[in-house]
């Protein structure tokens, strides 16, 4: 499975942005996904997941409220809304996937076998 994500870029405190990820190859509604964030000097980390229907969903604390994980899987496109940004959220935002045999519950990074090359979102203040 490929991903390839998009949609960052440079927006003021408060404001909005929409990701996308766009998947090629593999059977995308058999996959839970879901994003990852990495600032800089820190680790990367998880934001949010959704169940392989779209009919769950699971999120870190630091978006809940905030962000919206939603999935198209006609479009094999999920998508991660971002409200209410704050400088805080500034990171290089990754795409991932696994199978959908492990809880979407379940944030280790190393329980995702597919990532996408990530896209840059920076908040100013």
């Amino acid at each position: 499975v490929q991903l390839q994500a998009s949609g960052g870029g440079l927006v003021q405190a408060g404001g909005s942005l929409r990701l996308s990820c766009a998947a090629s190859g593999g059977t995308f509604s058999k996959y839970t996904m879901g994003w990852f964030r990495q600032a800089p000097g820190k680790e990367r980390e998880f934001v949010a997941a959704i169940s392989w229907s779209g009919g769950s969903t699971y999120y870190a604390d630091s978006g809940k409220g905030r962000f919206t994980i939603s999935r198209d899987n006609a479009e094999k496109t999920v998508y991660l809304q971002m409200n209410s940004l704050k400088p805080e959220d500034t990171g290089v935002y990754y795409c991932v996937g696994r199978k959908s045999t492990v809880p979407i519950t379940t944030t280790p990074r190393a329980t995702y076998r597919y990532w996408g090359q990530g896209t840059q979102v920076t908040v100013s203040s």
